[in-house]
């Protein structure tokens, strides 16, 4: 038996979060929201409209901005209790994944009793949650409609939280947001839902028809805008085809999980905190390369689709000149990441069962040495 499973609300309305009252109406019966983001988004004045438009509606509105990348789980526990204290009736995620996969983790425990101890793993958080809704700032990790959080644990590890709670009651895609993210930003985020939508489609356990033909909507959104934005940032048409696509990646990836390119991105992020989209995209080509004598096909698929051509090797070819064109960093030596530290990073990807269950092609630590050895 073949499920998929989605945010049941998405709305796409460019300048949207200006009119927040109107797109939050029915999730908070105490009118008392938690707003959870970060010092970036908030310094960038991204969130004032939305909080002018719940204040003067007469809604009263906590900002809990202590969210970083990679967010740590006392972070986590410490917004969950500031949200308790405060009554939150919504947790209202605003940014890029690590804002909403806080978030979502937040809902989850202001609403349940269980300790976040037992929510790691697959299908593990049980209880139930307070309403959410997410607004994304970044075209990239989809997490607005993925029902995966990622948090680190201890000093360098992190785990993901799997499970049908985390999905939002509803989702804001706006991207008048996105207009004024960096160059880099954008490139390297874009890249990620791309990422997305390939592993989604090479998810051999779990993909299916309606995870195939999101994922390949995705790509031609994404392939169709990510040059366009990275090379006039105001284009509001290709902000919106890349928040999109991202969108459609990420219920993709939600229902065929992704696979080996991000358990061998996890350890760049998680030791040297690159960040996530960068890190997929510096691992993207060697792992696809790695897996061609078992995804050929599809990728050959994917690439008749972009009508790129009609075998996998045209669809690296592209992805390599899509990394190329928007300049994304593409050695670990960019990155200040030494090749010494390769060892640690394997044996750190290999721990990712999680993901590379979903590999079409068995990864092997040789083979993950190997591949961050070619991106020295």
């Amino acid at each position: 038996m073949q499920n998929f499973r989605t945010v049941p609300d998405i709305r796409i309305a460019p300048g949207g979060a200006a009119q927040m009252d109107a797109h939050i109406e029915d999730l908070c019966a105490n009118r008392r929201i938690c707003v959870v983001t970060d010092k970036g988004v908030r310094g960038l004045g991204l969130l004032d409209g939305a909080l002018d438009a719940l204040r003067a509606a007469g809604y009263e509105v906590m900002v809990f901005d202590d969210v970083v990348a990679d967010p740590p789980e006392k972070i986590v526990l410490a917004g969950a209790q500031a949200a308790k204290d405060f009554g939150a009736g919504l947790i209202l995620g605003f940014g890029g994944g690590s804002p909403m996969d806080t978030a979502k983790v937040m809902a989850h425990l202001v609403g349940s009793d269980q300790p976040i101890s037992e929510l790691y793993g697959v299908g593990t958080a049980l209880g139930p949650r307070a309403p959410l809704m997410l607004v994304p700032t970044t075209a990239g990790t989809g997490s607005e409609v993925t029902n995966v959080a990622i948090l680190t644990t201890g000093e360098t590890e992190k785990k993901g939280i799997v499970a049908n709670a985390l999905y939002a009651d509803r989702v804001l895609l706006d991207a008048e947001l996105t207009i004024g993210l960096p160059k880099m930003i954008t490139a390297s985020t874009g890249i990620d839902a791309m990422v997305h939508a390939i592993e989604a489609y090479t998810s051999l356990p779990q993909k299916n028809p309606l995870s195939d033909s999101l994922a390949l909507s995705a790509l031609s959104k994404l392939r169709g805008a990510i040059e366009r934005v990275c090379t006039d940032g105001t284009d509001l048409e290709a902000r919106t085809d890349m928040l999109i696509g991202s969108m459609l990646a990420g219920q993709a990836f939600s229902n065929a999980p992704c696979a080996a390119v991000h358990a061998l991105a996890y350890p760049l992020g998680g030791f040297f905190h690159v960040p996530h989209g960068l890190s997929n995209a510096l691992v993207l080509t060697e792992v696809m390369k790695y897996n061609m004598p078992k995804a050929e096909s599809y990728y050959g698929e994917i690439a008749d689709h972009l009508r790129l051509g009609t075998t996998g090797a045209h669809l690296l070819d592209e992805m390599q000149r899509l990394k190329d064109a928007v300049n994304v960093p593409q050695t670990l030596r960019a990155v200040d990441i030494k090749t010494g530290s390769i060892p640690m990073m394997a044996e750190d990807a290999m721990t990712k069962d999680r993901l590379l269950m979903n590999n079409p092609r068995e990864m092997t630590y040789d083979a993950v040495v190997n591949i961050y050895e070619a991106i020295a």
